[in-house]
């Protein structure tokens, strides 16, 4: 990879938005003679996998339309569901969601739908925002809409539910935090016994950092059962230290479990209701955000953040030493994997040296957060990992494309971006 090139915000072409135009030659010739797939090179089919995920977009919002338009006719009936599900040969529930996401999507969200019409959303990222605003009022819900125009393209589901929930918390704190409070009212444990002599437990809607903090212990006292002579995979570990834990108490070593959450210090002080952000799970309205910081074993770190970019630049040392290589503060500042799209917590993460950029040979190499599958991957032949001067990391595919994240921001409303781009590989 070559540091020549500087890092460009790329915008995609400004497309027709007219779901009849002709398909890109590529698709129109692989869809003819299927065999020519076996002759593309790499890139090429990275290419048509996503012309073939815009042209499925924009044949959803064309889809969309016409289930609105049916609701319509129907007077907003549930009856409209039902022959929806009757004609894509699915249950009435998931039709029932779709029907509510046309509708959510050109009454209230149409920046939302033209982003399908462009091919740059599909019907299941853009149902993750019909989910976090469908609580809103249809004034907010249309300041969210041109919020989320220019953040959410190029972004994963997971991203683009984090930016709608945290948008519409920030366009109505008040509604967020009763919201919070109505579901936590609801927590509740439940017990599905199924037919093939297994049962599943779960505990649902109880506090965010509460589940967080539990879940970590769990994986924390799985991974150190897992020797090389242990069968049971992870996930299996995982289930019987639960269980373990629930029958006796035990299950693994009795340690603190920690969960990182950022707030910035006018939320903190009640100056203004910002939404706070929990490292692996998105934003926390910012009255929950106070409740847990209120916590009699709660513990604050002052960080330090550039005024400009929000990125973090020093951690205080009030609680732990920041050696061995400062970890704790990196994992602080990385929040959570740097892998583009990643969202495990950094706590749960390792700090591994990455390439720095930079004109001497012999620049230091720079520590940033990588999950296990992660730190994997960035061994492999054929992948190329790199850190710029200012914290972008970026990562470079076999077929050369580059996925670059920046650095996150302690400001919500700054979360780090994903981008992409084609780059000449040495």
């Amino acid at each position: 990879m070559t540091s020549a090139q500087p890092l460009r915000k790329l915008t995609p072409p400004a497309q027709p938005r007219n779901t009849y135009d002709k398909l890109p030659f590529m698709l129109r010739t692989v869809r003819a003679a299927p065999d020519t797939l076996q002759r593309l090179k790499d890139d090429q089919v990275i290419d048509l996998i996503r012309d073939a995920d815009a042209e499925i977009a924009k044949l959803q919002a064309l889809q969309l339309r016409a289930i609105s338009n049916l609701s319509v006719r129907r007077r907003r009936a549930p009856s409209a569901a039902s022959e929806v599900a009757l004609a894509l040969s699915i249950t009435e529930n998931r039709a029932g969601t779709i029907v509510s996401a046309a509708n959510a999507l050109i009454g209230r969200l149409p920046r939302m739908l033209n982003l399908m019409d462009d091919g740059r959303l599909d019907l299941y990222r853009a149902m993750k925002i019909t989910d976090a605003t469908a609580w809103l009022s249809e004034e907010h819900a249309r300041v969210v809409d041109a919020m989320l125009e220019d953040r959410v393209p190029g972004r994963n589901a997971t991203q683009v539910r984090r930016a709608a929930a945290y948008a519409a918390a920030k366009v109505d704190p008040e509604g967020a935090a009763q919201r919070t409070e109505r579901s936590l009212v609801e927590r509740r444990l439940t017990l599905h016994h199924q037919d093939t002599g297994v049962t599943s437990l779960s505990v649902n809607n109880t506090p965010t950092e509460k589940a967080t903090a539990a879940y970590a212990r769990i994986d924390r006292a799985a991974r150190a059962l897992k020797t090389p002579d242990e069968p049971r995979t992870l996930d299996q570990l995982r289930a019987d230290v639960a269980m373990d834990l629930l029958l006796s108490g035990t299950g693994g070593p009795r340690e603190r479990s920690e969960v990182f959450l950022h707030i910035d210090l006018g939320t903190y002080l009640g100056l203004n209701d910002f939404p706070a952000a929990l490292a692996g799970r998105g934003p926390v309205a910012a009255s929950v955000a106070r409740r847990i910081i209120s916590g009699s074993d709660t513990t604050l770190r002052r960080v330090l953040t550039d005024p400009r970019s929000g990125q973090a630049l020093e951690l205080s040392p009030t609680r732990y030493p920041l050696d061995p290589a400062h970890e704790e503060f990196i994992r602080v500042r990385d929040r959570e994997c740097r892998q583009p799209g990643c969202t495990r917590p950094a706590q749960n993460c390792e700090v591994e040296a990455t390439r720095a950029r930079g004109e001497a040979k012999e620049a230091a190499d720079q520590p940033v957060t990588y999950c296990s599958r992660h730190r994997r991957l960035k061994n492999e032949a054929g992948w190329d990992y790199e850190v710029t001067p200012d914290g972008i990391v970026n990562v470079a595919t076999p077929t050369g494309r580059v996925h670059s994240t920046t650095p996150p921001s302690l400001d919500g409303g700054r979360a780090r971006t994903n981008r992409n781009r084609k780059k000449s590989r040495k």
